[in-house]
């Protein structure tokens, strides 16, 4: 960890103190013209993903941005085509892909353990008051539950059925802040297998996910998004558990995998390429135009123009 960069010098001398960081920028444009600076994890609010990705992507610098990749799916494009521009490695921080525990339900998927898998059952919600932490409550910000833990669910859906749904339904509680506080969506994909997801930030749910298939289920224990253990249930037989304990918070398993393709010279992570983030970033889009929701200031850019979201 070479450099870190924030609005201003006194916030970014205090996240450098805190972690032993020598460099410390006063602005992301100074951190993306530093030569010593090989890749940039981008972890500023949502609204500002495409346009920090695209001022790093530009500057050189391979770019690891965190989830959500941006506020929608057209403004992802734009930052994908940049990075195809400029040819420099780009990948969304979707952590939960990267885990051993998911690996390993990926590798028990893969080899037929429980048929073919037709139902996940996914949630993540938690309570949050109002006054606890503005970025949830602030729609400039992209706040409430979808882009936020949402994302998690449908990512799931995503790993369990590796392709886009061909139906998406939901419903929202917008609250007075106008974001969704907390919502329930039905995936349908190909073949009639089924997503039954929610997402909230006033209301716990359970955080165990479920993936069942034809002859067995996939338990990804809690938490489902950060996961440490999971279980294969076969319909016959003993159910077998691998629990591997984190060796931190668990961002180190996304660093590593980013860090392998940089060796390797890849632009694209195989475990996590350009076409799973645009599937996601479209399906939370559909729930959000079901919704009316509208993030103000979400803009797309447009051969040198902007438009708003529709």
């Amino acid at each position: 960890l070479h450099a870190v960069a924030s609005r201003s010098q006194e916030g970014a001398d205090a996240f450098g103190d805190r972690f032993n960081i020598p460099v410390r920028h006063a602005s992301y444009e100074a951190l993306a013209q530093d030569p010593d600076v090989d890749v940039v994890y981008i972890s500023t609010p949502h609204a500002l993903h495409m346009d920090n990705a695209i001022l790093c992507l530009r500057a050189g610098k391979a770019v690891l941005c965190e989830k959500p990749f941006t506020l929608n799916a057209a403004e992802s494009r734009a930052v994908i085509e940049v990075a195809h521009e400029t040819g420099r490695f780009l990948m969304e921080g979707m952590w939960t892909r990267f885990f051993p525990v998911i690996k390993q339900a990926e590798a028990w998927m893969a080899e037929g353990a429980i048929g073919e898998a037709r139902m996940v059952r996914a949630d993540f919600g938690f309570r949050m008051d109002y006054g606890d932490r503005g970025r949830l409550w602030d729609l400039h910000l992209g706040g409430g539950s979808l882009l936020d833990v949402g994302i998690y669910p449908i990512t799931i859906a995503s790993l369990a059925f590796g392709e886009a749904p061909t139906d998406i339904h939901g419903f929202a509680h917008v609250g007075d802040h106008g974001v969704d506080e907390q919502a329930a969506f039905v995936l349908r994909y190909s073949g009639g297998r089924l997503a039954t997801l929610s997402s909230a930030v006033r209301t716990k749910t359970n955080w165990d996910a479920y993936i069942h298939g034809e002859t067995g289920t996939i338990k990804i224990h809690s938490p489902f998004w950060q996961p440490g253990k999971v279980t294969l249930i076969p319909e016959e037989g003993e159910e077998t558990t691998v629990e591997i304990p984190l060796e931190s918070l668990g961002f180190e398993y996304e660093i590593r995998e980013v860090m392998r393709c940089l060796d390797e010279g890849l632009l694209e992570c195989p475990a996590m390429p350009h076409a799973r983030t645009l599937e996601v970033m479209e399906v939370m889009d559909k729930l959000r135009r079901q919704w009316g929701l509208h993030y103000p200031g979400e803009l797309i850019p447009l051969k040198g123009l902007r438009q708003p979201f529709e």
